[in-house]
């Protein structure tokens, strides 16, 4: 049986060349196109699509609210959103509307047709793109839970060892003895679950503020 699909764009030439590419699959079906989000619940209705492909940059409503509208109306029906917007934010808001699936424009279709088949069966999926995004933001929360419990002098060990200083060199910098310096760097590594030098600086290149703020008080 074929997944029927309805294409949500605001471009119409987009939406004729991904309907053309979609009906030479043989388990597709395109049953109806919108191109404004006031069209889609009307349309959904009328056509009964298994999958909706949404573009989240619509003329009056964006595909956000959409997409939450239309699974509150037609909790049956799923959609995967495709769209041009590669930020963690559209990710995550679509997936919290209900969408069950998250691919980006710059994709081949190849990424596209794994997403409706998935969204058709039920399931979960996002693109690479979109996957990244989703990672980077988990890796992110996991180490700002140990963050937390990071001190004052040690934010400032922190930017001294970024910065590329040898333990002798925090030491003199900050007045202290060097194996209280190797101390304070073990301590960080164990509270960051850190394990190098390198993920150290990435981690305070992408933590500047407030961070960089901590690390420049100067305790005596």
């Amino acid at each position: 049986m074929s997944i029927r699909l309805m294409v949500v764009d605001d471009h119409q030439i987009f939406r004729e060349a991904l309907q053309r590419l979609l009906l030479s699959v043989t388990d597709l079906e395109v049953v109806g196109q919108a191109s404004t989000g006031a069209e889609v619940l009307e349309l959904a209705r009328a056509t009964a699509p298994a999958v909706v492909c949404m573009d989240i940059n619509l003329p009056d409503v964006n595909g956000i609210e959409v997409t939450r509208n239309l699974r509150a109306s037609l909790p049956k029906v799923k959609v995967v959103a495709l769209s041009a917007y590669m930020e963690q934010r559209y990710v995550l808001e679509m997936l919290k509307a209900g969408a069950s699936a998250y691919v980006t424009k710059t994709e081949g279709c190849d990424e596209l047709l794994h997403a409706i088949r998935a969204a058709a069966q039920g399931r979960t999926y996002l693109s690479s793109d979109a996957a990244a995004l989703i990672a980077g933001d988990l890796i992110d929360k996991s180490v700002d839970r140990y963050a937390k419990s990071i001190s004052a002098r040690e934010w400032q060990v922190i930017k001294l060892v970024a910065d590329g200083l040898t333990s002798n060199a925090i030491a003199k910098e900050l007045g202290i003895v060097t194996a209280t310096v190797e101390v304070h760097r073990r301590n960080i590594m164990r509270k960051l679950d850190i394990h190098s030098v390198a993920e150290l600086t990435r981690y305070v290149d992408r933590h500047q503020q407030p961070d960089r703020r901590q690390v420049d008080i100067k305790i005596r």
